[in-house]
């Protein structure tokens, strides 16, 4: 199985963490906070939204028929699509279901959505992986569009409020790093596609006790933030030491391209497994954490500048706690 094509899709409005500083000015001058706090402790200096006529799922169409022309693989060919968005409108029917119609899928293609917070994406990429090794596909479609932009405004309101605490400001302190944005990959059979990435496999594990520290829904996100750093980093570290145990050697790849959240855990991500800085690209800082749509963007950004032969790690934690790594043979 082999990655044929990545592509991703900017919302069009940069906003600034400066911005985001200006509109919770009364909560933080009444609870006694730094106008920098936001951007000093995350790193994150803006994050993108989308124009209000756009929404995510015309994002992910966007970013999926991107996707498909770089992949030379006709609309028609695809058996399989996964949508991974944490965004949604409604329960039912799926994101997927819109998606696929926008994008001209035949009927003959399945289609559903599989969330598992931030790391939906590769999680998607994985499933389709086996479909195609096991014969039931040949051509599969994963896409993921977010929007940031309501829980965020909904956000400022609550925080605004004369009965909001420091205790509050901290607990939605990450809903205000999070950005919109959208991604896609196409994948299919190495042997029909020379010069394609291979998805060698890899490694997931699940920290399922800690499931309730960071909770969201379109009203809100609230997180235990140095609860999901300490314990979302035990269990990287354990699954990083079970891999190689197992076989897999990460420890000299050309690219680590991780889940995009905040500095400190890149920084603490990069400490913890001894990875080379220089080789792990940050996006966080320009897009903030686009959720599941983060590390392919991130991908699709860095494959301008990945040569024949690289080895790609895939690598991120999503609230659950889960944790998957996925090695990629550029």
């Amino acid at each position: 199985m082999a990655l044929l094509a990545v592509d991703s899709v900017l919302a069009p409005e940069v906003m600034s963490s400066a911005e985001f500083d200006e509109r919770l000015a009364p909560s933080l001058k009444r609870l006694r906070l730094s106008k920098k706090l936001l951007e000093r402790v995350s790193g994150v200096r803006e994050r993108r939204w989308w124009s209000r006529d756009v929404g995510f799922d015309d994002a992910a169409i966007q970013a999926g028929k991107k996707a498909l022309a770089q992949s030379r693989v006709e609309p028609g060919q695809i058996g399989l699509l996964i949508n991974t968005s944490v965004t949604r409108r409604n329960l039912e029917p799926s994101v997927a279901s819109k998606v696929h119609n926008g994008l001209g899928l035949p009927s003959s293609a399945l289609n559903f959505d599989v969330a598992n917070a931030c790391l939906g994406f590769v999680n998607g990429m994985t499933l389709a992986a086996n479909m195609i090794d096991s014969g039931q596909i040949k051509y599969a479609l994963i896409v993921a569009g977010e929007d940031a932009r309501p829980t965020q405004e909904i956000t400022f309101e609550r925080l605004n409020n004369p009965s909001s605490t420091r205790e509050d400001y901290m607990r939605e302190f990450a809903t205000l790093t999070l950005g919109s944005g959208a991604a896609a990959a196409v994948i299919g059979p190495a042997d029909a596609h020379p010069g394609s990435h291979q998805i060698l496999g890899g490694v997931s594990r699940a920290g399922t006790e800690h499931h309730e520290l960071c909770v969201g829904g379109p009203a809100g996100m609230y997180t235990d933030t140095k609860g999901l750093l300490d314990n979302g980093l035990d269990l990287v570290v354990n699954a990083w030491d079970e891999a190689h145990r197992e076989g897999w050697d990460w420890r000299s790849m050309d690219r680590y391209v991780t889940h995009q959240v905040s500095k400190s855990y890149t920084n603490a991500i990069i400490k913890a497994v001894g990875l080379v800085r220089d080789r792990v690209p940050v996006t966080f800082s320009k897009w903030g954490n686009v959720g599941p749509a983060s590390l392919p963007m991130t991908l699709s950004q860095e494959a301008g500048t990945l040569k024949s032969g690289d080895r790609v790690l895939c690598m991120g934690v999503g609230s659950g706690l889960n944790t998957t790594m996925m090695e990629i043979a550029w």
